[in-house]
């Protein structure tokens, strides 16, 4: 079970350095991309932490209101770092910005992630107030993270602003 109701949080802004691939949820790529990320991390240098990041960065072109299983977008596996000053052959840097987050618990296996990404995007967006902001969506895969097992959980990260404004 997940905690459906999110705490706000402001983000400061974050350096990661990781591995990105275009992917569709209908051409879904994702264990291909960590399965190319996670024998290389070890070479990343400076890191913040043991968190692992899994980036989602959807264009404006992005409609979440019309749900289309073939519209691309940008997947990303990577760590948070202090600085870019060393970046591992065949790694790219990101930043994400600082800006208003959903933040959201999924407990329970990674593939029932389906259940709570559908009550965030079909019901509590639409009811909140709030709109998506484009920024990076992101989910945090820390030490309670275990993948498929039911006592996994992982904290969904959603940009959000307010609705009220353009």
């Amino acid at each position: 079970m997940s905690q459906m109701e999110p705490i706000f949080k402001i983000l400061k802004g974050k350096k990661l350095i990781g591995r990105r691939m275009k992917m569709s949820i209908a051409e879904n790529r994702t264990f291909e991309l960590w399965k190319s990320f996670m024998p290389e991390r070890k070479n990343i240098k400076n890191s913040v932490g043991n968190d692992l990041y899994s980036v989602q960065i959807y264009g404006n072109h992005f409609d979440f209101k019309v749900f289309n299983p073939d519209e691309e977008f940008e997947k990303w596996a990577a760590i948070e770092v202090m600085d870019f000053d060393s970046i591992p052959d065949k790694m790219e840097s990101l930043v994400i910005p600082e800006g208003l987050y959903a933040v959201f618990t999924h407990k329970g296996p990674a593939s029932e992630g389906t259940k709570t990404f559908s009550y965030i995007f079909g019901k509590w967006l639409l009811e909140s107030g709030y709109k998506i902001d484009y920024r990076p969506h992101f989910e945090i895969l820390g030490n309670k993270y275990k993948n498929d097992h039911s006592d996994s959980e992982e904290d969904i990260w959603i940009p959000i602003r307010s609705a009220i404004q353009t």
